[in-house]
């Protein structure tokens, strides 16, 4: 965090002295906090981020960097990681149960943006002798999707229900892209039947989802090594959630744009599940 300060006070271009005055403290605890000697409070932290507001400081590029590095994979937690990594989330995520992990840092972050205290890791997983699956982002993507997020079951009688009911059945690790806060309102349009699949498919096309590694045995959990992990500060969790909605806010007029461009094209998720085939 002692970076983020130091950063605010150089963006906003004051010195200490005037920093310190703007946030009602003495030179010398801005300096501890430069150091990484102390941190601010949360009142503090909220008037920093204030300062950003008012001068339209955005950095949570700058927050990213400092989390990111030479690691394999990302992940954040809302009150941290107890004992054993194990592959729990929550069964109706976008590959099913298992422990989630991303390439690109941002996701994590701005996923646990709205928590009270959550804890960020770094890690690795050596994947010598695991079963991955790797789902290239599309059509077939969606569809195990759908199968996870419970879009099917009114159609677990046709063959294609059979498929992706059993498609990682063998797996150990999972590995397809996100389906983020930007791809939300397009994939619940596709599997609500107000788009087709070739609009849906544009729109994954022109988004730029990060890909994430999902641990779905216990076999693969461990083999997962965490190699660092820190907690969010408050002033850290507000820059980000609002680049949360900044990202979801652009992700949607995309998808919109190329929905729009594509609304004649294709087939819709009924038509497809009634069909058999992909």
């Amino acid at each position: 965090m002692r970076e983020l300060i130091k950063k605010i006070r150089q963006s906003v271009d004051m010195n200490r002295e005037q920093f310190a005055l703007e946030m009602g403290v003495s030179s010398l605890t801005v300096e501890r906090w430069e150091h990484g000697k102390s941190r601010p409070g949360i009142m503090v932290q909220k008037q920093m981020y204030k300062l950003c507001v008012q001068n339209s400081i955005d950095l949570a590029d700058f927050i990213v960097s400092q989390y990111s590095g030479e690691h394999t994979l990302y992940h954040a937690s809302r009150s941290g990681i107890k004992g054993r990594i194990m592959p729990g989330s929550r069964s109706r995520c976008d590959f099913g149960q298992g422990f989630y992990m991303g390439t690109d840092a941002i996701q994590p972050l701005t996923l646990v943006c709205n928590e009270d205290k959550p804890i960020f890791y770094t890690l690795n997983m050596n994947q010598d002798g695991l079963k991955c699956m790797d789902i290239e982002v599309g059509l077939e993507w969606a569809m195990l999707i759908a199968y996870f997020r419970g879009y099917m079951e009114d159609y677990t009688e046709t063959d294609l229900y059979e498929k992706y009911a059993h498609l990682i059945d063998d797996c150990d690790v999972i590995i397809g892209y996100i389906a983020n806060d930007r791809m939300y309102q397009v994939l619940t349009d596709f599997f609500e039947k107000r788009i087709t699949d070739t609009a849906l498919i544009n729109s994954l096309s022109a988004l730029k989802l990060g890909k994430q590694y999902v641990a779905i045995t216990q076999k693969a959990c461990d083999q997962i090594t965490i190699t660092s992990e820190r907690a969010l500060s408050r002033l850290e969790l507000m820059i980000l959630k609002d680049r949360s909605v900044v990202r979801r806010r652009e992700g949607v007029s995309l998808a919109e744009k190329v929905v729009m461009e594509h609304r004649r094209d294709g087939r819709f998720f009924d038509e497809i599940l009634n069909g058999g085939s992909i």
